[in-house]
Protein backbone atom coordinates (compact mmCIF):
# COMPACT_ATOMS: atom_id res chain seq x y z
CA UNK A 1 0.00 0.00 0.00
CA UNK A 2 0.79 3.67 -0.36
CA UNK A 3 -0.03 7.02 0.58
CA UNK A 4 -1.04 9.37 -1.52
CA UNK A 5 -1.17 12.85 -1.88
CA UNK A 6 -4.34 14.93 -1.62
CA UNK A 7 -5.71 17.06 -3.66
CA UNK A 8 -6.73 20.70 -1.79
CA UNK A 9 -9.54 23.12 -2.89
CA UNK A 10 -8.61 25.06 -5.34
CA UNK A 11 -7.65 22.14 -8.15
CA UNK A 12 -10.08 22.05 -10.84
CA UNK A 13 -9.95 18.42 -10.52
CA UNK A 14 -12.77 18.26 -7.28
CA UNK A 15 -14.84 20.41 -9.35
CA UNK A 16 -15.74 17.43 -12.15
CA UNK A 17 -18.09 14.76 -12.16
CA UNK A 18 -16.47 11.45 -11.64
CA UNK A 19 -16.89 8.29 -14.34
CA UNK A 20 -17.91 4.91 -13.51
CA UNK A 21 -15.14 2.44 -12.42
CA UNK A 22 -17.42 -0.40 -14.25
CA UNK A 23 -15.36 -3.73 -12.98
CA UNK A 24 -13.52 -3.94 -9.91
CA UNK A 25 -9.87 -5.05 -11.10
CA UNK A 26 -6.69 -5.91 -8.66
CA UNK A 27 -5.82 -2.12 -9.56
CA UNK A 28 -8.99 -0.92 -8.28
CA UNK A 29 -8.62 -2.57 -5.24
CA UNK A 30 -4.92 -1.25 -4.61
CA UNK A 31 -6.22 2.41 -5.16
CA UNK A 32 -9.18 1.65 -2.54
CA UNK A 33 -6.26 0.54 0.01
CA UNK A 34 -4.23 3.05 -0.39
CA UNK A 35 -7.19 5.42 -0.32
CA UNK A 36 -7.72 3.82 3.10
CA UNK A 37 -4.12 4.27 4.16
CA UNK A 38 -4.59 7.72 3.19
CA UNK A 39 -7.00 8.83 5.16
CA UNK A 40 -5.76 7.34 8.30
CA UNK A 41 -2.94 8.78 8.09
CA UNK A 42 -4.60 12.14 7.68
CA UNK A 43 -7.02 11.39 10.32
CA UNK A 44 -10.14 11.62 8.20
CA UNK A 45 -13.50 9.58 7.90
CA UNK A 46 -13.96 9.51 4.53
CA UNK A 47 -12.04 9.96 1.26
CA UNK A 48 -13.08 10.17 -2.32
CA UNK A 49 -10.91 9.38 -5.76
CA UNK A 50 -10.66 12.33 -6.76
CA UNK A 51 -9.49 14.08 -3.56
CA UNK A 52 -6.41 11.90 -4.84
CA UNK A 53 -6.79 13.06 -8.34
CA UNK A 54 -8.53 9.58 -9.95
CA UNK A 55 -11.70 10.45 -11.97
CA UNK A 56 -13.58 7.52 -10.79
CA UNK A 57 -17.05 7.08 -8.85
CA UNK A 58 -15.51 5.48 -5.58
CA UNK A 59 -14.70 6.71 -2.18
CA UNK A 60 -13.92 4.99 1.40
CA UNK A 61 -15.18 5.41 4.75
CA UNK A 62 -14.41 4.68 8.54
CA UNK A 63 -17.26 6.70 9.99
CA UNK A 64 -16.35 4.70 13.20
CA UNK A 65 -13.10 2.87 14.34
CA UNK A 66 -11.79 -0.48 12.10
CA UNK A 67 -15.90 0.41 10.77
CA UNK A 68 -14.19 0.63 6.66
CA UNK A 69 -16.71 0.89 4.13
CA UNK A 70 -15.77 0.94 0.11
CA UNK A 71 -18.13 1.73 -2.01
CA UNK A 72 -17.70 1.69 -6.09
CA UNK A 73 -20.21 3.38 -8.89
CA UNK A 74 -22.28 3.77 -5.58
CA UNK A 75 -25.90 5.64 -5.73
CA UNK A 76 -27.79 6.71 -2.97
CA UNK A 77 -31.70 4.88 -3.78
CA UNK A 78 -33.39 6.76 -0.87
CA UNK A 79 -32.82 10.03 1.98
CA UNK A 80 -34.98 10.77 5.11
CA UNK A 81 -35.32 13.36 7.73
CA UNK A 82 -32.54 16.29 7.93
CA UNK A 83 -29.89 17.06 10.43
CA UNK A 84 -27.65 19.55 10.79
CA UNK A 85 -23.76 19.46 11.91
CA UNK A 86 -20.05 20.59 11.75
CA UNK A 87 -18.06 19.16 8.44
CA UNK A 88 -14.42 19.69 7.81
CA UNK A 89 -13.00 18.32 4.61
CA UNK A 90 -9.14 16.13 3.55
CA UNK A 91 -9.32 18.72 0.20
CA UNK A 92 -10.36 22.28 2.45
CA UNK A 93 -7.92 21.93 5.45
CA UNK A 94 -8.11 23.93 8.54
CA UNK A 95 -11.51 25.02 7.53
CA UNK A 96 -15.44 23.58 9.15
CA UNK A 97 -19.15 24.45 8.56
CA UNK A 98 -22.07 23.72 9.17
CA UNK A 99 -24.32 21.67 6.64
CA UNK A 100 -27.60 19.76 6.41
CA UNK A 101 -27.77 16.55 5.04
CA UNK A 102 -30.34 13.50 5.29
CA UNK A 103 -30.64 12.36 8.56
CA UNK A 104 -31.05 8.57 7.27
CA UNK A 105 -29.65 7.58 3.82
CA UNK A 106 -30.04 3.96 1.64
CA UNK A 107 -26.62 3.59 -0.41
CA UNK A 108 -26.13 0.79 -3.01
CA UNK A 109 -22.85 0.28 -5.25
CA UNK A 110 -19.69 -2.56 -4.86
CA UNK A 111 -17.58 -3.42 -2.44
CA UNK A 112 -13.87 -3.68 -2.90
CA UNK A 113 -14.54 -7.69 -4.09
CA UNK A 114 -17.08 -5.86 -6.99
CA UNK A 115 -20.51 -7.69 -5.07
CA UNK A 116 -23.14 -5.53 -5.03
CA UNK A 117 -23.88 -4.48 -1.64
CA UNK A 118 -26.68 -1.75 0.34
CA UNK A 119 -26.86 -0.33 3.19
CA UNK A 120 -28.66 2.04 5.80
CA UNK A 121 -26.73 4.90 7.61
CA UNK A 122 -28.46 7.18 9.99
CA UNK A 123 -26.74 9.96 11.83
CA UNK A 124 -22.91 10.71 11.24
CA UNK A 125 -22.54 7.58 8.98
CA UNK A 126 -25.39 8.92 6.59
CA UNK A 127 -23.55 12.55 6.79
CA UNK A 128 -19.98 10.75 6.30
CA UNK A 129 -21.71 9.01 2.86
CA UNK A 130 -23.39 11.73 1.86
CA UNK A 131 -20.03 13.86 2.09
CA UNK A 132 -17.67 11.30 -0.05
CA UNK A 133 -20.19 10.88 -2.52
CA UNK A 134 -20.70 14.62 -3.10
CA UNK A 135 -16.92 14.49 -4.18
CA UNK A 136 -18.07 12.22 -7.34
CA UNK A 137 -20.57 14.72 -8.19
CA UNK A 138 -17.73 17.97 -8.33
CA UNK A 139 -19.47 19.13 -4.92
CA UNK A 140 -17.36 20.67 -1.71
CA UNK A 141 -19.19 21.10 1.53
CA UNK A 142 -18.37 24.69 1.52
CA UNK A 143 -20.95 24.51 -1.42
CA UNK A 144 -23.67 23.38 0.87
CA UNK A 145 -22.21 24.96 4.07
CA UNK A 146 -23.27 28.09 6.01
CA UNK A 147 -20.72 29.37 8.83
CA UNK A 148 -17.11 28.41 7.19
CA UNK A 149 -14.78 29.34 9.73
CA UNK A 150 -10.91 28.57 10.41
CA UNK A 151 -10.30 25.57 12.82
CA UNK A 152 -8.38 26.66 15.65
CA UNK A 153 -5.59 24.26 16.79
CA UNK A 154 -6.34 22.65 20.34
CA UNK A 155 -3.36 23.80 21.70
CA UNK A 156 -4.40 27.47 20.81
CA UNK A 157 -7.70 27.36 22.37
Amino acid sequence: MALRNIIEEGDPILRKKCREVGEVTERIQVILDDMVETMRQAQGVGLAAPQVGIMRRMFVAEPAPEEVYCFVDPEIVSMEGEQEGEEGCLSVPGMAGTVVRPEKITIRGKDRYGKQKEYTFEGFHAVVMCHEFDHLEGILYTDKATDVHRILEEANQ
